[in-house]
Formats: C-alpha cells, structure tokens, sequence
C-alpha cells in the first residue's frame, strides 16, 4: 500500500510547489475513519481510495482532487460527517465529498429509478465542480480493475452499469483513456469468451503485421523531414471492445475490417497539421469519403483532430489522424488534461475547477441538466442520458451559421428541439439546403436545416419514435401530456358549466381555489382535468362550491323508450327529450342548447366512437369513460343497455360539423353475398364508386351458399351511409344489407 510520502512525491512531479499539508492531513483522516474495514478482495478498505488518488495523479491534477479522492468514500461508508469535513477542511472540500456520495434513504421503487437519481446527482455536481467528475471515473476504474473479486451477479451488474454510463460519458467529455479501459474491463466481464476470442485474433494479426507497421511508420517519417515539419509518428491498434462493436453493428468478419491499426500524427502547431496533410494527400491516394476535419468544426467533446484514410506505400489502407500535442493531450485526458488547467479552458472557481461554459463539454452537460428541470421522471431522464451519452455525431448549421452537433440518425426535429425547446414544439416542416424535405429525413454532415414553424402547431405524439436525442423525445412526451391535459381540462370546464347552470349557479374557475382541498386536488387544472377524464362527477364539484345545494332528480326510469320519444339522462340527472323524425338530421342541427358539440375524432375533445361508429345524422349520446373521455353511441345502440344504471356517465352531445372541413366518419355494415368469385370485388367497387372508404373487414360467417361480411366504413354523414346501403342491396350479388348498431 502506498505512503504518504509516496503519494506527496507522485504529486511534487508534476507540481513542485504542491500542498503536503492538506494531503497527508487527508491521509491520516482517511485511514483512520476507514480503520479495520475490508475490501472483497480482503484487502484493506483504505487501500481503495488511495489507488483512485494514483490513478488523478496519472493526470497530473491537483492536490487538492487528490485529496478529494482520499475522503471520496468517508461519508458514505464511515462515521465522517459533512460538517466535519466542512470543519477539517472548508466547505469547498465538504461540497465535493458529498457531491460522490450515494443517494441511500430514498424510497425509490426500482433499481434503475435509484441509478438515475445517483446519475441525476452526479451531474449536478460535475457542473458545479469538474473534480467530481474525476475523482468518480477515477472511482469506477479502481472499481473495475478489482472487480473479479466480486460475486458474479454483482460483477455483471456493475460491469453493464459501467458500459451503459460511466464509459460513454467519459467519452463525452473527452477522457479517451479513461473511456477505452472501462469499455476493455466491462468487455471482458459481460462476455468473456468473445474478449478471449477477439484479443487473440488481435495479438495473431499484430505478430503478421510488425513489418509492415514498421514501414510505414519509416515511410511517414521520411516524408516529413522532406517537408520540414517536425513530427511524431506512433501507431496504435484498436481495442477488442471497438472492434467487436463494429463487427457486431456492421455484421463484418475480421477480414473485412480495414483500420484495426492506424497512425498518429503529432506535429508542433495547427498550421503544421495541415502542412503534414498536404504532403500526404500529394505522396498516396486518398480514400474518398474518408477525410474528416476536426480542427475547424471540433466534437462535441472538444476532440480536434485531422483523420484521413490513404492507400499507403504497400498497397494497403491506412488510417492516420494528425494533430497538435495539446489536441492530443485534450484527446487522451478531455476535461482533466494539464493544458487544459493551464490554457483556462478548466477555469478556476470559487476556489475550485469548473468547466469552461465556451466547451463543447460543458453545453453537453447543460443541455443534459435541462432536463432535469424539466420535470422527466427517474427512468425517462436515464433513458435519454444514455441516449444522448452512446451516439456519434453529425454536425448541422442553422441559416445563420450557428454549429448544431447532433447524434447520427438524426432528423429535422432534433435538430429543431436542439436549438430550442419552442422551436421544436412548433416545427412543422424544415427546408435542408435550401429544399423543403420531410421531417424524417436522416441529417447528414454539413446540412443547412431552417426549421419553418407555426404557433397553431402542436407537436404529434408519433414523433416520439422518430426522433434519437433524449432532449427531443423528453420535449415531446411532455408537451402530448399538456396536450391531452387541457383537452381534458377544456372538457371539464364544458361540463361543469353546464352543471352549475343546471344548479341555477354561475361558474368561475375562481370558485374553485378555496375548495381544492375538499376536491383533493393540488389546483384548478387537476380539477378540471379530472372532471374530462371522468374521476370527478360534476355533481361532486357543485356540492363542493355549495354545500347546501340540494340537487333535483327527475323520478323516471333509468332509461325509457317511448312512441315518438327518447328519454336520455344527461351528467347531472335531468332529463331532456327529443323528438324521433323519419328524416334524417341535417349535419350541424342542434339536439339541445346545453349540449357539448362533437366534431369527430380530430376535434377539440378527447372523444372516440363505439365500435359501431356514429355518423352525422345520427341521434348520439355520448358516455363518460374514466381515464379515456367520451364514447360516441347512436341512440339505439344496444350497448347502452350496460349504462342504464349510472346515469352521472351519460352526456348530451350534439354535431357540430364545419360544412367547410370535410371529415369522414365511421360506420359499421353487415352485407350477405353469394358465396361465389367475384363478390367480394363487386360490392368493393360499389363501396369505391360511392366515394366511401374500406376501413377493415371482417368474414363473420361463411356457409356453402352465402357469406356474411361486416364492413367498418368510413361515410361523410347518414344521408351518404344510406346512398350507399341503397346501392348494395340493388348488387346482383348481395343477398341482405344492414347496418350494425351495437
């Protein structure tokens, strides 16, 4: 185990003018506070913290993080308390401990809802403070390095954990080390047969592969001193877990793989980078498709390089990457590299170290901590993050040149959310390089997307499954909640104002903030909505707002069916009447002043129709449906039958169609053929050639001569319905029509 001298001179390496004081008081506090305890490996518990401090100090941070490594675990696993941290050494040094402890006295109902509210926390603290974030991936790589002393169910959990979290978002925020040796450890545990198996091939392809690494290596070199730039040339091999992954998603063989080895040019400054690129586009021939520039648009991790694949000296593809040491410093060590400290990219607050809000990192990470304020409850904001943390990029450009980065597979919606929230909530077509394309158009590298909008526009609940970003998918699921909650409120304020009109009473939403609490809401949107949806009778809300109001109820039978006649109770018990006519309803007439109007299944009311279908000209009564709004029934549907008894359900409703705005509606037909070729085709044509739609179709029942088929129609009102019944009764194959009610 290392000493505190040790650990003091690990440090002075790097900073000579280091703090040995806060370090060995961190020390000594740490051991002791961890006194006896184990690790699994039997190990002493304080040797754990104290190899995360070596690991910071690889990156060459300062004391202070290192210290911060040492007390990472006090307070979670021992008696330390944050005021006594605070108290030992300042609340700056309290704040970062306690920003990588663990939530424990939760009451979440799951594991992965107890996951994402740690990862919730950690990335708060990462924005507040850049260490946090060291200190933990620094945590999770002791963690893995010891893993195998684990028992096996726990090693594949945090493996999968380390995977789908801690390795990507190392990545994202530029520790590329970091991120390649999480991936390799977690690799080789979840499976270890495939790592056994592409390790080998790896370590047999690099013993045939020394020569010729060699010569270009030597071919490269030569090169440069012809051109005068100072450069270093190293090559490197793919790691097993990138190469697995690309096998797997691109289903290739090991053969097939072009850039398992590539090359890395390391030059003095940003004009060198595209000197070296000269030389080398002019020496061999570049891989078209292949050149990517880096420099000029950087990731959004703030990697900047040059990649560019040629046909090298041997005939064969070559991968090479040219970049400045302090790009390459950035690449290995992202947020904690040691230019990074120096150049102010990581700037000093508050006596601490935060991200620069001019990084690529950090506008990942704000854009990532919006949605926490948003409101996503535990899993969804898990499932994005892991979104947002596993994709590669494209990157587009707004009309007025501003760099959007998106993940690939991206769409004009993303792209739409990622600039703003409003934005996207009011998309409703794009243009991409001048052409107006569909929204589901996949965003390639370098698109110009203007995002063309529209106040009216609300966003559809489909387009949950087209888009990639979390941020997107968040934005629209909340705002298809809003959506469906102010139908519902807009419903609720309908009924209850019928209601309190019945009752002889005005209604106000005013009316309703002092009785909240008798209603058991938490405002008057909840109350309203709750009134649309049905869990809350309207003749509740009235005695709520009036106590001593004594409703009246019409003493008939639940429901009568008289000679020229029907009887119907509406929401709150009455009884109204309407006179049976032998001619049809005319679209847009009005069955009653009070009753709510239907425009069909795209108005402004959350309604659906019976199975059955009802179309303008019917008589309807609507039926309340907890949770799901309205049900539209023609009056002499005998599922009504099953409503006799809970009157509160029944509601008046009314046409109210727009001559204007054509609709379709449905219509369920029963029609008997002869059992023979041809029929089905004939009575499709008389259906088509009424301008009628086939919605689905059913074979009900099939005998040796005749076949019985319902047809769930689509018609514009009865009148056309009837037309088209007329019709197919006068076909030489149709034997019966009628209409099916219930």
């Amino acid at each position: 185990m290392m000493r505190q001298y040790e650990l003091v001179e690990r440090v002075q390496r790097y900073k000579p003018d280091v703090n040995e004081a806060l370090l060995n008081k961190a020390y000594v506090y740490a051991m002791q506070k961890h006194g006896h305890q184990k690790r699994a490996s039997g190990d002493p518990y304080f040797s754990h913290p104290l190899e995360v401090a070596a690991i910071l100090t690889d990156m060459h941070v300062d004391e202070a993080t290192v210290a911060v490594a040492l007390l990472h675990d006090t307070i979670e696993d021992t008696s330390a308390t944050r005021q006594e941290i605070d108290t030992l050494f300042g609340p700056e040094m309290g704040k970062l401990v306690e920003g990588l402890t663990k939530l424990k006295k939760l009451d979440l109902v799951s594991k992965k809802a107890e996951q994402a509210e740690n990862l919730r926390k950690l990335l708060l603290a990462i924005a507040e403070d850049v260490r946090v974030l060291l200190v933990k991936l620094a945590d999770r790589l002791h963690n893995m390095r010891t893993l195998d002393h684990m028992p096996e169910h726990k090693r594949v959990r945090i493996a999968e954990e380390t995977m789908d979290i801690y390795a990507p978002l190392a990545g994202r925020m530029g520790m590329q080390d970091m991120r390649e040796e999480l991936e390799e450890l977690a690799f080789r545990t979840m499976n270890p047969e495939a790592h056994r198996a592409v390790t080998e091939r790896l370590a047999d392809i690099y013993e045939r592969s020394k020569d010729v690494i060699t010569e270009i290596e030597k071919s490269l070199s030569v090169l440069f001193e012809k051109y005068d730039i100072k450069a270093k040339v190293k090559s490197r091999q793919k790691k097993p877990w990138s190469v697995f992954r690309k096998m797997e998603t691109k289903a290739l063989s090991f053969e097939q793989l072009s850039d398992i080895f590539g090359f890395r040019v390391v030059v003095e400054n940003e004009e060198d980078c595209y000197r070296a690129l000269f030389a080398i586009h002019t020496t061999w021939s570049m891989v078209p498709g292949r050149f990517k520039d880096y420099i000029s648009t950087p990731k959004q991790n703030d990697y900047r390089s040059i990649h560019t694949t040629i046909v090298g000296p041997s005939r064969q593809r070559v991968e090479l990457q040219i970049r400045t040491r302090q790009m390459d410093d950035i690449a290995e060590y992202g947020v904690a590299a040691h230019t990074l400290y120096k150049d102010g990219a990581v700037v000093a607050g508050n006596g601490g170290l935060k991200l620069s809000k001019d990084t690529n990192a950090y506008a990942w990470l704000r854009h990532t901590i919006e949605q926490l304020s948003e409101g996503d409850n535990p899993e969804d904001f898990l499932e994005n993050t892991k979104l947002e943390l596993f994709q590669d990029q494209v990157f587009c450009f707004t009309p007025k040149g501003r760099l959007i980065a998106l993940p690939r597979g991206a769409t004009p919606i993303d792209f739409a959310y990622a600039v703003h929230t409003d934005v996207g909530d009011t998309c409703v077509g794009a243009k991409i390089n001048g052409r107006i394309m569909p929204l589901m158009t996949e965003l390639k590298n370098g698109d110009e997307v203007e995002i063309i909008r529209s106040k009216a526009q609300v966003p559809p609940a489909a387009w949950e499954s087209v888009v990639v970003t979390g941020k997107a998918r968040s934005a629209i699921r909340r705002a298809t909640k809003n959506a469906i909650r102010k139908q519902y409120s807009g419903l609720g304020t309908r009924i209850l104002e019928r209601a309190f009109e019945r009752s002889g009473k005005k209604f106000s939403k005013e009316l309703l903030k002092p009785v909240l609490h008798r209603l058991a809401r938490k405002d008057v949107e909840d109350v309203l909505a709750a009134v649309g949806r049905g869990e809350l009778s309207s003749p509740d809300v009235v005695r709520a707002v009036y106590p001593d109001h004594k409703e009246e109820r019409a003493v008939q039978p639940p429901r009568q069916r008289e000679e020229g006649w029907f009887n119907l109770r509406n929401a709150a018990g009455m009884l109204f009447q309407m006179p049976r006519s032998s001619e049809p309803e005319k679209p847009g007439r009005r069955e009653s002043a009070g009753a709510l109007p239907i425009r069909g299944v795209r108005g402004d009311l959350p309604v659906k129709f019976a199975p059955e279908g009802a179309v303008p000209g019917d008589r309807i009564v609507g039926i309340m449906h907890p949770g799901s709004g309205i049900t539209i029934y023609p009056i002499q549907s005998p599922s009504l039958t099953a409503f006799d008894d809970q009157p509160e359900r029944w509601i008046d409703v009314r046409w109210d169609i727009d001559e204007d705005t054509k609709e379709r509606f449905p219509a369920r037909v029963s029609v008997t053929a002869l059992n023979e070729p041809g029929s089905l085709a004939n009575i499709s044509q008389v259906i088509a050639s009424n301008d009628a739609n086939i919605h689905t179709l059913s074979m009900l029942r099939t005998a040796p001569d005749f076949t019985e088929m319902v047809f769930d129609l689509e018609v514009w009102d009865l009148k056309h319905l009837n037309r088209l019944m007329s019709q197919l009764k006068e076909n030489a194959s149709v034997s019966e029509v009628r209409r099916v009610n219930g």
